[in-house]
């Protein structure tokens, strides 16, 4: 079984190398890290797992497929951590019924599925989030994804994720990256209005394009969370 803390969609894929892409999420729970600027602590916390499902395979592609009107779409599995998960049965279950998959996680637990995803997402984390990567367990996260679209991903706050982004550039040259400006987290009770944080974002967005153009760094894609701007930070989207 799989610890599920929502399924909802179809919608677009808001960052990375799919941005834009219709989709339809599947986010699991729990996760081993605890990053401080963490957005969706509803799919990380231990005292959030009593609103989490247990669902089989087969349930969650029926989910899926009852969203898209039973036709084939990208399913993204995000957490949390989907990395915890025992997720290979769900890819042979989805790519029986035509759906493909693209996953996110830290690299921090490789996994022998991750052979059978269509698009696997590394995100190791900055020094603004509290966590270090180990870089072994990262390299074993990459092999076990021989032969699948890779990609990598760095949320930057500051300009110290600034140079862990170019470090991991300077590391990893064979992969795209992706550079994602960071969201900040609020308490419910003082979140922002999505039109208000979607102007933090912007700065931050600005802020981020002219330290590389200052640089001569063109290598990398750019992007805002483009799910962000348009809903904010609200669990659905």
């Amino acid at each position: 079984m799989i610890r599920v803390v929502e399924i909802f969609g179809p919608t677009v894929q808001g960052e990375g190398a799919l941005i834009g892409r219709p989709t339809v999420f599947v986010r699991t729970g729990g996760c081993d890290y605890r990053c401080t600027w963490c957005d969706t602590l509803y799919a990380v916390l231990p005292e959030h797992a009593a609103s989490w499902r247990s669902l089989s395979a087969d349930e969650i592609v029926e989910e899926v497929l009852a969203l898209s009107g039973g036709t084939p779409i990208l399913v993204s599995l995000s957490g949390g951590n989907p990395a915890m998960q025992k997720l290979g049965p769900l890819l042979a279950a989805g790519r029986a019924r035509g759906l493909r998959f693209s996953l996110e996680t830290q690299g921090s637990l490789p996994r022998d599925w991750f052979r059978d995803l269509d698009y696997l997402f590394l995100s190791p984390k900055p020094p603004s989030s509290g966590e270090t990567p180990d870089w072994e367990i990262f390299q074993a996260c990459l092999d076990s994804a021989a032969g699948v679209a890779i990609s990598l991903k760095v949320t930057v706050f500051d300009a110290a994720d600034y140079d862990f982004a170019r470090a991991l550039a300077a590391r990893h040259p064979e992969f795209d990256l992706y550079l994602q400006v960071g969201n900040p987290s609020f308490p419910p009770e003082t979140a922002p209005e999505p039109a208000d944080l979607a102007g933090e974002l912007m700065a931050r967005y600005r802020w981020l394009v002219e330290r590389l153009a200052r640089d001569r760094w063109y290598a990398p894609t750019v992007l805002p969370q483009l799910h962000v701007l348009a809903w904010g930070n609200t669990p659905g989207h």
